[in-house]
């Protein structure tokens, strides 16, 4: 038994049993859909811990009261907006209580009059409305933008003393638009293909949890043309840049060097969905092709072909598809868990060590809504391959294993994934099994031709293996298919352009980027230490040991796959010019016989 203070919140659902007694199957149902797209991923954005749940209610503990208060302001706000087009009689409505206090936690249960006081709380709110404590109120008046109403001092069931209660004023709403960053200019694509890129959908729900939907289909959609092998498309990473903006499309035409562009909305009711598509030919701001689809939910995934396939087709030219692609990825047979799969994706993006955890909770729990969805276990190996990367996990051994399970576990469900054959490509890149790597890339490109992290990994891999003039092709390759890429393809490049004995491009691609690794300032030295410049190169390491006073040689291969000694000695020698009396090529020697 442990005793701490915090915030606990209690909620329960307003006519339970009157909904229940009306339609039980159809209640369950929408109060798990509620669950399970906006309270449980809402609880778990806040930090919060779910304690316990009956059939209408539930109670969470929150180590910050402000986390509580978010969480329950953004689940009222959300399901007001939810109910609107729902009739008064059949509404799944909810009232909340926060109070902060000492909690007693047993046996994965809490007790004392911290929990009772919220309970109580809970039942003063009015439907829909959240009421506090004034323990809560003292701790996040004037902090979160929100508002209060004095309830005074209530006199509560079973509490001695009475209590004094506010009522957050959910009709007072205050909003600021997000800052958006100008993208920056970029040359126009040489591509003889017709260029096309997919600005992301607007959400037209009235309902900000939707935007994870919203942002799927579009990059669904944006996945499905790549497979085109007639088609050179601008990627995701680009083309968000632009979402919530209003834009003039014939500049975004310009800046991305895209010919055509698509853009659409999405209104989601119910279990009802309206999608809107046009094409636009940006050389005059055409509307050359424009549809709308009206479909229940479970026919999310034949609109998406349906899209690629009419914007494929009217084309200027009417390209004829060389060969359709009958090896779609396969589609998961749990709509719920596509949408957490959905919301997995957004917050790995982040790459921030929080979001990546909340990722993977919602992709295990995709898994466990659907045992056999190949795509939710790649990118499993994906989140938690970031982990292992960035050291956010405990046991980076067990961790790596992890990855290589749940890879080998999606191809076996679907060999039709090119996230599935990327990701098994830089495994055995990771240990040097480098005519695996070769079929798995070549794989991946056959199934998505125009994907960045596909196309850079080869560039990679060629690097890896003796081509570092390819590699440098590819890398840039990836580059133009991606103008908005992530800052580690410059690292990529310069190391390319170093393999290539391109000193002076491998420097320039190394200033684009903002702060260096210890690895990378190894690349910078060594390129020094090949131009003959020791001041610039005994500045890098300097940089490097006060970065990472222990990194050496056995640290810096354990971030090199060259297939060739040679091209391990290269960077050696060049390390050895910088001044680096460290540098050697006799350890792990094993690891660089070709496999």
């Amino acid at each position: 038994m442990t005793q701490r203070l915090a915030a606990v919140l209690a909620a329960d659902m307003v006519g339970y049993s009157r909904l229940m007694q009306a339609d039980e199957a159809g209640t369950i149902a929408r109060l798990r859909t509620h669950r399970l797209e906006l309270v449980d991923p809402t609880i778990l954005e806040n930090r919060g811990h779910i304690i316990k749940t009956t059939g209408d209610g539930m109670l969470v503990e929150f180590s910050s009261v402000v986390d509580a208060v978010q969480c329950a302001v953004k689940i009222q706000t959300i399901m007001k907006r939810r109910n609107r087009d729902v009739a008064q009689d059949q509404r799944i409505e909810f009232r909340i209580g926060i109070n902060l206090g000492d909690i007693v936690f047993e046996e994965g249960d809490i007790f004392g009059d911290g929990v009772n006081i919220a309970a109580r709380l809970e039942q003063l709110a009015g439907t829909g409305q959240v009421c506090v404590s004034g323990a809560v109120h003292d701790q996040v008046s004037g902090r979160l933008g929100v508002f209060f109403q004095d309830l005074g001092e209530q006199h509560l069931k079973n509490m001695k003393r009475p209590v004094q209660a506010y009522q957050v004023k959910l009709d007072i709403q205050q909003a600021s638009d997000p800052l958006h960053e100008e993208p920056q200019p970029i040359a126009t694509s040489s591509a003889i293909k017709p260029t096309i890129a997919v600005l992301p959908f607007d959400n037209l729900s009235g309902d900000p949890e939707q935007e994870f939907f919203v942002d799927g289909l579009t990059e669904d959609i944006l996945t499905e043309l790549s497979r085109r092998h007639e088609l050179f498309v601008i990627s995701r990473n680009s083309t968000f840049v632009y979402k919530g903006q209003a834009v003039n499309l014939r500049d975004v035409g310009e800046k991305l060097g895209a010919q055509y562009l698509v853009e659409g909305s999405v209104r989601k009711s119910g279990q009802r969905l309206r999608v809107t598509v046009q094409l636009i030919d940006t050389a005059n701001d055409a509307h050359i092709w424009a549809e709308k689809y009206d479909r229940t939910l479970d026919d999310i995934f034949a609109i998406q072909d349906e899209i690629t396939a009419a914007i494929v087709a009217t084309l200027p030219g009417r390209i004829e598809a060389l060969q359709q692609d009958q090896a779609a990825r396969k589609k998961p047979g749990s709509l719920a868990a596509y949408e957490c799969m959905l919301m997995a994706k957004v917050l790995h993006h982040r790459s921030c060590q929080e979001d990546n955890a909340k990722a993977l909770d919602l992709v295990n729990r995709a898994i466990a809504l659907d045992p056999e969805y190949a795509h939710a276990h790649v990118w499993r190996a994906c989140i938690l391959a970031q982990g292992w990367g960035y050291g956010w996990c405990e046991d980076k051994d067990a961790t790596f294993a992890l990855v290589q399970e749940s890879s080998q576990r999606a191809a076996q469900f679907d060999d039709n994934d090119a996230d599935i054959h990327r990701v098994l490509a830089a495994i055995d890149i990771m240990h040097h099994k480098f005519t695996r790597s070769l079929y798995h890339q070549e794989r991946a490109l056959e199934l998505n031709p125009n994907y960045d992290l596909v196309v850079v990994q080869m560039g990679e891999l060629y690097t890896w293996t003796g081509s570092a003039a390819k590699g440098v092709e590819w890398i840039t390759k990836a580059m133009r298919l991606n103008p908005h890429h992530p800052l580690r393809f410059w690292s990529h490049l310069g190391k390319a352009h170093f393999t290539n004995k391109d000193y002076r491009a491998a420097l320039a691609a190394f200033d684009h980027l903002p702060t260096l690794d210890a690895a990378q300032h190894a690349f910078v030295a060594a390129c020094h230490g090949w131009l003959s410049d020791p001041q610039s190169a005994a500045t890098q390491l300097e940089q490097l040991l006060e970065l990472d006073p222990n990194f050496g040689m056995e640290e810096l291969q354990a971030t090199l796959h060259y297939q060739d000694e040679a091209d391990l000695e290269h960077i050696c020698t060049g390390l050895q010019k910088a001044g680096w009396k460290e540098c050697t090529t006799s350890q792990n020697s094993d690891q660089l016989q070709p496999t």
